[in-house]
């Protein structure tokens, strides 16, 4: 005879968050702690402290918006390609930035390092996903037999 097993069922652990969307939240976080008033004088907080918050909630926000369109519908795609370029070019800015603070002698080389490696974070993994999805789509293509437009 078979015996019931009494244990507690395991649950499934709830579906993790995409992982590129925790380091833009990490880059979030990080700039914030980064740019607080004792690193940054005030004649640099509209400037340089204002646009660093700006672009790394809006680097959080293209990640998140091309991550809810969805791959296989091509204008979706597009759009989703957009967002995910719109993200790759404002890190671009915000690692000049970080550039810049270091300059001003406003951050250490350590902290400097320590922020860069953040935005790479974020960077290369868009990069990757970018790139996954344009092969992705290409193959969804295919297999619709169409043939893809780059």
């Amino acid at each position: 005879m078979f015996e019931i097993d009494q244990r507690p069922t395991e649950q499934k652990p709830a579906q993790q968050e995409f992982a590129i969307i925790t380091k833009a939240k990490d880059l979030v976080k990080h700039t914030f702690m980064m740019t607080s008033e004792r690193r940054f004088p005030k004649k640099y907080r509209f400037t340089i402290v204002n646009r660093l918050h700006d672009l790394t909630l809006d680097i959080f926000q293209h990640i998140q918006e091309a991550n809810e369109l969805d791959l296989a519908d091509p204008q979706e795609y597009r759009e989703r390609r957009y967002e995910q370029k719109k993200a790759l070019t404002e890190c671009k800015t915000v690692l000049f930035l970080i550039e810049l603070s270091f300059e001003k002698e406003l951050i250490s080389s350590e902290q400097c390092a320590e922020w860069t490696r953040h935005v790479m974070n974020v960077k290369n993994m868009t990069a990757k996903w970018r790139k996954q999805d344009r092969e992705r789509f290409a193959a969804l293509q295919q297999n619709r037999g169409i043939t893809p437009r780059r």
